[in-house]
């Protein structure tokens, strides 16, 4: 880009022009400005003007989308008559921090308050100030434990108010029985781990960081962990193959209740099994969807004003009316949730009159306890990443995999997840022996900085090497998972795909259950092959490529 010149009587123009100007267009000048006499080469300043780019997570866009293009159809203006528009992104809230921190959004709005407490921690250890502005809640919900009614019926629903100790008692009696919450990583999985450490406490509200460490609530806490099928990336991510595999996935799950209402709804069309709310009898915790302004130091008065006639839009009456309509409790408590046509109802597995207890969000040091704490009583995991090094992977392929490794390996905050590494090229081989990561972390990345390219491709060998290793180590106390990658097609195994298939399907029947994941990275992998590996073993295969694969290691990770 060539450098700009500037005239003399440009700059004082600028300069006259800003000590004229309103507060209300200092931010606009001081952008200008910067551009003019900034260091190295002057990049051009768009202005939003009164546009306000709003993050918000996905559970909601079906409602959000269709909101905030009625909101832009009424053509509001500023007093300068600039449009006052809301541009949309929809974001996982870990990547709304993410961008929160780079300054890319004027407002955000996650699916818990969770997240701002993090983010203004974060924002004023940059900058020693807070980063969150103004708050409205416009929508809330209450995280239950979804359950196939069949199965609820069968512990005494709804006769019995259920709860955590049911829950508990269930994946004791019957080891069939498959549940599983999100890390802690999400909103509702963080969350539902609050409501687990409050009942380990015998408390309602005022937990402390004595109760969350007192050895009863851990010991409570961590039996409970102990049968989660496994982990995940949030909510969302579960209601999606719920929709697709129904029963066959998972027997309970939580989520927050307008998601049981979203596929009972679908559900109810299609014919398909009836979700219901398990509304835990020791309190419930609660999902509060903020819609947060960010003071950011390029903030307008323009887009602030967008952001007050947006904030006065979500809380009208007949926007709240809408919000009810899609599932969620809206903030105005005069709007009757028992109406004839409210959709909180049995019909689609809500009860209105529920929950009848409360948890208290306790202090952001408790709620960080509570998250650093659940990595000791999670249930723990032994996890095999196999990845392919065959000639096809030289260059940045190898490169971009290695830190999407490396990412997986950090992203695993817990020392006592046992991992391993097998690479497979013409032939598989360990790299490094499944081991405690306080013991093999650092031995992990450095092999992963070692690899090399070169050879064929023995996939299904490798794959059955780590399927062998689990088996042979029969550890039912974990979860046993293989995270396996390829770039391209199987060529050179001693194996066939019918034979590791039958063996999975025979060994998870009869010996430790082993889920894999699979990934295709890029268009050139087999993904018939790799979906038939999967489904083998009730795992999911997913798609990368040179962008994506980074974060798909990272989504990953939160399965253990």
């Amino acid at each position: 880009m060539r450098r700009k010149h500037y005239s003399t009587a440009v700059l004082l123009f600028l300069i006259i022009a800003l000590l004229a100007c309103p507060a209300a267009c200092a931010a606009s000048w001081v952008a200008i400005l910067t551009s003019v006499f900034g260091g190295g080469e002057a990049t051009e300043i768009v202005q939003e003007g009164a546009t306000l780019t709003l993050a918000y997570s996905p559970e909601k866009e079906a409602l959000l989308s269709e909101l905030i293009n009625d909101f832009n159809a009424q053509g509001l203006t500023t007093p300068q008559g600039q449009p006052m528009r809301v541009k949309a992104v929809v974001l996982d809230p870990d990547a709304i921090i993410e961008g929160a921190l780079a300054g890319k959004f004027q407002a955000i709005s996650p699916d818990s308050s969770l997240w701002l407490n993090e983010l203004d921690r974060r924002w004023e250890e940059q900058t020693g100030v807070a980063l969150v502005g103004e708050t409205v809640r416009y929508a809330v919900s209450p995280v239950v434990i979804a359950m196939w009614e069949e199965a609820a019926r069968s512990m005494g629903y709804p006769e019995k108010s259920l709860g955590w100790s049911d829950l508990l008692e269930k994946a004791r009696r019957d080891p069939d029985f498959k549940w599983s919450h999100p890390s802690t990583a999400s909103a509702s999985g963080l969350l539902a781990t609050l409501a687990e450490f409050y009942a380990g406490a015998g408390k309602t509200r005022g937990l402390t960081v004595e109760d969350v460490q007192r050895q009863s609530t851990l010991d409570y806490v961590a039996a409970l962990e102990k049968t989660v099928r496994y982990y995940g990336e949030g909510e969302w991510a579960v209601i999606q193959r719920v929709l697709q595999e129904g029963p066959s996935y998972l027997d309970a799950f939580i989520c927050q209740e307008q998601l049981v209402i979203y596929y009972n709804r679908q559900a109810e069309v299609w014919g398909n099994p009836k979700l219901v709310a398990i509304y835990p009898r020791e309190g419930a915790t609660w999902e509060d969807h903020p819609l947060a302004l960010l003071e950011t130091p390029s903030l307008t008065a323009e887009q602030r004003l967008t952001f007050s006639r947006f904030r006065d839009y979500l809380q009208s009456p007949e926007v709240q009316q809408r919000i009810l309509q899609a599932g969620y409790r809206p903030r105005d408590l005069s709007i009757p949730l028992d109406s004839p046509d409210a959709p909180i109802s049995p019909r689609y597995g809500a009860d209105p009159t529920q929950p009848k207890t409360t948890l208290q969000i306790p202090s952001a040091e408790v709620v960080e306890v509570v998250r650093d704490v659940w990595w000791y009583t999670k249930r723990h995991t032994n996890v095999y990443l196999v990845v392919d090094t065959s000639g096809s992977m030289n260059g940045e392929k190898l490169e971009n995999v290695k830190e999407a490794l490396r990412v997986f390996v950090n992203q695993i905050k817990g020392d006592m997840e046992r991992v391993g590494l097998i690479e497979f090229a013409s032939t598989a081989s360990d790299r490094v022996l499944l081991d405690e990561l306080k013991y093999n972390r650092a031995d992990l990345l450095t092999t992963i900085e070692e690899l090399e390219a070169g050879g064929d491709t023995a996939l299904l060998d490798a794959v059955n090497m780590a399927y062998v290793r689990l088996q042979d180590r029969g550890d039912r106390e974990r979860i046993n998972a293989i995270v396996v990658m390829t770039d391209g097609r199987e060529n050179n195994s001693r194996i066939s795909l019918h034979y590791l298939a039958d063996k999975i399907k025979r060994g998870n029947a009869s010996g430790v259950p082993v889920v894999i994941f699979c990934i295709a990275y890029g268009d050139d992998a087999d993904w018939g092959t790799l979906k038939v590996i999967a489904e083998s073993s009730g795992g999911q295969v997913r798609k990368g490529d040179l962008e994506t694969i980074r974060q798909l290691y990272k989504i990953l990770s939160t399965y253990f």
